[in-house]
């Protein structure tokens, strides 16, 4: 039999502590080993319990959900994973992941009836994922990058690389866009799965530690060379040409038929069909298989494909399907993973 993966839960609410371990109690591989109300107890919990995932309120009093992971993170690094009412905490959430937080899950705002109910499946799959996440590695991810941006003489082999990643994936993107110098040539793309309200608050975030302006990318934005564009959550992004043949971006709730929406694959479908062999495409950290079928497509119209290698992945599911499919040209660690960008390009 597997051993089961300890789990903590940490929420000033009695109700909600409950109803989290009556949902992670129902798996045989988990065990709940404690709960606490706010970050004061759950840091004596943590040091006396030992878990290996916590599961992490952020709206607690006395000590609420980002000063007990700051302060966690500085003890000794744990995978957590924030649970949240977006439109309370959205702010708190970026903080969160900014502190070493792995990944987060969004409460429904009626947790008073059936609704708390409909987060299980995500929550559990998220505290599977996050037990053995290379915390350490997030926890220097977090802060703005020691390393100065990557110039070179460019080759003129692409016209734009385009990046998809999910869980792990915000501390990921604060590691690689701000090593873009400011002369990098081509436009680059990003989708990042995240619920809606979060990418607006992350693109600012992350250009006010980069070289090269992030933005949300918007209806009708002109792709240009040395912007990073972030798909809203909710739409997918994809390209068109205009009449002038200048491209520009189109958001879409169709397909309706993905996992994710946006959805790695419709992004890079999208950039093979308009730029044909001129793609660079990037899957780093995440769950599941979202870019495997856009790196065929990649690969199918002449462009390359990078994979985020597996000692640096949060989560390697994304990467693995697209190496396991022999779509990948290279693994790279993330440390390099901008290098190898920029040589390529």
């Amino acid at each position: 039999m597997s051993r089961e993966l300890r789990v903590l839960i940490v929420d000033d609410s009695a109700y909600v502590r409950k109803v989290f371990k009556e949902m992670l109690t129902r798996c045989p591989d988990v065990l709940v080993v404690g709960t606490a109300s706010d970050g004061e107890e759950a840091l004596a919990a943590v040091e006396r319990l030992q878990p290996e995932v916590v599961i992490c309120d952020l709206i607690m009093p006395h000590s609420d959900g980002v000063d007990f992971i700051q302060k966690q993170m500085a003890l000794r690094p744990i995978p957590i994973v924030v649970v949240s009412i977006a439109s309370e905490s959205s702010e708190q959430v970026l903080n969160a992941l900014d502190a070493g937080a792995v990944d987060f899950v969004q409460k429904p705002t009626a947790l008073a009836t059936e609704k708390i109910f409909e987060i299980a499946e995500d929550l559990v799959r998220k505290v599977r994922a996050a037990a053995g996440a290379p915390v350490g590695r997030l926890q220097t991810a977090s802060a703005p990058p020691a390393a100065a941006p990557v110039s070179a003489v460019f080759h003129n082999r692409y016209d734009i690389v385009v990046i998809g990643v999910s869980t792990g994936g915000p501390q990921g993107l604060r590691v690689i866009i701000p090593q873009l110098a400011a002369d990098f040539p081509v436009p680059v793309a990003i989708v990042l799965h995240m619920p809606i309200g979060y990418t607006e608050g992350y693109a600012k975030r992350l250009d006010q530690i980069s070289s090269l302006p992030v933005v949300e990318a918007r209806e009708g934005d002109e792709v240009r060379a040395g912007v990073v564009l972030v798909a809203p959550a909710g739409r997918h992004l994809a390209f068109a040409r205009d009449a002038k043949g200048c491209v520009r971006c189109r958001l879409d709730i169709s397909p309706l038929d993905t996992v994710h929406r946006p959805s790695v694959d419709v992004l890079f479908q999208s950039a093979a069909e308009v730029y044909g062999a001129r793609v660079l495409g990037v899957v780093m950290t995440g769950i599941g298989d979202d870019g495997r079928q856009g790196a065929a497509w990649i690969k199918a119209r002449g462009g390359s494909v990078l994979t985020e290698a597996e000692e640096t992945c949060v989560v390697y599911g994304m990467p693995r399907s697209v190496v396991e499919a022999g779509l990948s040209d290279e693994s790279v660690p993330l440390e390099r993973l901008t290098a190898a960008i920029v040589e390529r390009v």
